[in-house]
């Protein structure tokens, strides 16, 4: 007598970590976040060693404090919008110098911010601010694109044009699309395509009502 499952017993396949690639070369410029980027590349033209970075969630904050990292040694504080004791944040405030600039990223601009401490209220408000915008047309391609590779799926083009067209733009609803994308294919072991993304597109829209 065979030991072997039915197919249809089978353990569904599960969804493969992987790491997000944070090089130079992955991160796509486009008129949403060439103001940001110029900016970081010379902190020389600052008028203080500190600049705050805000942009949505997924939109590249990391990746761009990151490259900013390790081409300017510079020191990164990541959600400093999230951070409800100031004492740190004031420190490495003052703590900041030319040769060690600090870069801090958050999703909202200071006055939103968690912390309570009038005096790093006032630094944080006379700080340079730089934004990263929701992704335009050139954008959203080539983050569909990188979210696909970072996760080792191949596609053919007409499918990141068809989620392009299709899911909201913004960076938040490209991961989210992605991984569940990701998860249909695994799940039903089939290839991405255009009809595998119309079917998890439409389902999450019959569900929202």
């Amino acid at each position: 007598m065979s030991d072997a499952l039915p197919p249809e017993a089978e353990q569904p396949p599960l969804p493969l970590a992987y790491v997000p690639r944070l090089g130079a070369g992955v991160f796509h410029v486009s008129d949403s976040n060439r103001a940001a980027v110029e900016w970081l590349a010379d902190p020389a033209r600052w008028p203080g060693p500190r600049t705050l970075l805000v942009g949505p969630a997924q939109s590249g904050k990391s990746h761009l404090a990151a490259l900013f990292a390790a081409g300017h040694h510079g020191r990164i504080i990541d959600d400093a919008d999230l951070i409800t004791d100031g004492e740190p944040l004031f420190h490495a405030w003052n703590a900041a110098t030319a040769a060690t600039p600090l870069l801090l990223t958050a999703r909202r601009t200071p006055k939103f911010w968690a912390h309570s401490l009038p005096d790093l209220a006032s630094r944080l408000a006379a700080t340079p601010l730089v934004r990263l915008d929701d992704p335009d047309d050139a954008l959203m391609v080539a983050v569909i694109e990188k979210q696909l590779a970072d996760r080792g799926l191949r596609v053919m083009p007409e499918v990141v044009t068809y989620l392009c067209s299709r899911i909201e733009r913004s960076f938040a609803a490209v991961a989210d699309a992605v991984a569940r994308l990701d998860a249909l294919a695994l799940a039903e072991r089939r290839d991405i395509t255009v009809p595998l993304a119309r079917e998890l597109l439409e389902g999450q829209l019959r569900l929202a009502f």
